[in-house]
């Protein structure tokens, strides 16, 4: 597929509308029990950017091109958590567009403030549009966050069962309601095995492993939460996190049920 028909690079350093929300302590409690957590966990920083997402990814590539659109990386930076009873204000901005091999990568940085105009979270979303590639490489890159562990065997590593309802249970709790992850026969006409869970729903469960590991009980200590989604994991599955200390933040990995890496290039920094 042609880049220029794909890609405008117009949108560029471009912020889209801003969205509010209101958080609501029932809204905290569904996403924490969609994911098996406790509430005040990272990544339902997403819920108040959701709806900002897809119109910054909009503005730089075609429904063509968005049409084999995976989400490929996610880095949360959460400043201070998300409380019961803040007014956020979110907006979304597509900072960079990557040549990659085979595809191109589209980076959109999400921001989410007070009503004091303060930055609570700031959020990095990298998507790979599968097969579309682009001459050019523009804008800023994010954080760098692989994971290079030099062979050394995990720390720790810890199982949590997927729920067959799992997917369903997200999508209500998340706003993300795309087919994939809710209609297996759509899942399989896209080239799918069937439904699989939301990538940001197998993060939360990774989160709260390298919590586990690290003997913390509150999500809240989570400043910082970055991965690179590498295979779909699917309900009723099972997902394993092996978690590496690194002296000051944690990094990991997780697999599904059969060994095979869902997530990978994980870190975590706690406060």
């Amino acid at each position: 597929m042609n880049d220029v028909v794909s890609f405008d690079l117009g949108g560029i350093g471009v912020a889209g509308t801003q969205q509010r929300y209101r958080v609501a302590r029932d809204a905290l409690e569904a996403y924490a029990a969609a994911t098996d957590d406790v509430p005040g966990g990272p990544v339902f920083a997403i819920v108040p950017v959701w709806e900002t997402i897809a119109p910054a990814s909009r503005s730089v590539a075609s429904e063509q091109a968005r049409a084999r659109v995976v989400h490929y990386e996610h880095d949360i930076v959460a400043h201070r958590p998300i409380e019961a009873g803040m007014t956020l204000t979110s907006r979304a901005t597509p900072i960079a567009l990557l040549g990659r091999p085979n595809g191109s990568s589209l980076v959109i940085r999400a921001e989410t403030f007070d009503e004091d105009g303060a930055l609570v979270v700031e959020q990095y979303v990298t998507e790979f549009f599968r097969g579309i590639e682009t001459s050019v490489s523009v804008g800023e890159r994010a954080p760098d966050h692989r994971l290079d562990v030099d062979g050394a065997e995990p720390t720790f590593e810890i199982t949590y069962p997927v729920a067959l309802d799992q997917t369903e249970r997200y999508a209500a709790a998340a706003g993300d309601h795309f087919a994939i992850h809710l209609d297996d026969e759509f899942a399989r006409r896209v080239g799918l095995p069937g439904r699989i869970v939301h990538g940001l729903c197998t993060l939360a469960f990774a989160g709260r492993a390298v919590l586990e590991a690290a003997g913390v009980d509150d999500p809240r200590a989570v400043r910082r939460l970055a991965v690179r989604f590498s295979a779909p994991l699917h309900p009723g599955d099972s997902v394993t996190t092996r978690v590496w200390d690194l002296g000051g933040s944690y990094g990991f990995e997780t697999t599904n049920g059969e060994g095979v890496p869902v997530l990978k290039d994980g870190r975590v920094e706690l406060r």
